[in-house]
């Protein structure tokens, strides 16, 4: 895995907030901070590496619903945060830097697509008949970085190649603006199909927050 750079974290975040039409990220200390606002998560701060910051910060916070988010993994969290956090789901940070790995599908004619664009964030939507979103995702464009943001298939329509095709799409999009580089953040459920069209780790992407 590679050491994270600040660059990177915060191109991603920013990617991360234009697409939820969210503030932009403000520096602090050697992380960043994002004022979410929302009723599930009040505010994210997030972290290159696991430093003396992260962890004076984890001791200076008892309030609900307060995201620390660092490059690094559960394990080690662990062993400088007190008990009052919870580790949710693990993330990934995974990076593509060339062009992605197709197979040459195309989209069943129960489908169409659909394309938006709003701060700098390109969706686009696969469509059925019956005018519902079967799939849907994003990609951001931040600089030389192009981040893929909230990749979602429904489920009556999974396993149809719907994502890896929108995924095709979205990379038109980003290798159109002259981007070849692509970070994303994945769930465990996801990664497995970006490493099916090319991606490889970056670095262990961990939360903790307080529920209670």
């Amino acid at each position: 895995m590679n050491i994270v750079s600040s660059d990177i974290i915060e191109k991603w975040l920013t990617a991360w907030s234009l697409s939820r039409n969210l503030p932009m990220p403000v520096k602090f200390k050697s992380g960043f901070k994002v004022d979410v606002g929302l009723d599930n998560q009040k505010t994210r701060y997030v972290f290159p590496e696991l430093n003396e910051d992260f962890i004076q910060l984890s001791k200076s916070i008892d309030e609900r619903l307060v995201f620390l988010k660092v490059c690094a993994s559960p394990e080690e969290i662990k062993k400088v945060v007190s008990e009052k956090w919870t580790i949710p789901p693990q993330g990934y940070m995974m990076s593509c830097f060339h062009k992605m790995n197709f197979r040459d599908d195309n989209l069943s004619s129960d489908y169409r697509l659909e394309f938006d664009n709003y701060n700098s964030t390109y969706v686009v939507k696969i469509i059925t008949q019956d005018n519902e979103t079967a799939s849907i995702g994003r990609v951001v464009i931040v600089d030389d970085l192009s981040v893929y943001d909230r990749i979602l298939t429904d489920n009556q329509h999974q396993r149809k190649g719907l994502a890896s095709f929108l995924m095709k799409e979205l990379e038109k999009i980003a290798i159109s603006h002259g981007v070849f580089k692509n970070l994303l953040v994945a769930t465990e459920e996801g990664k497995s199909l970006y490493q099916s069209l090319g991606w490889e780790m970056y670095s262990l992407y961990t939360s903790i927050v307080i529920h209670d």
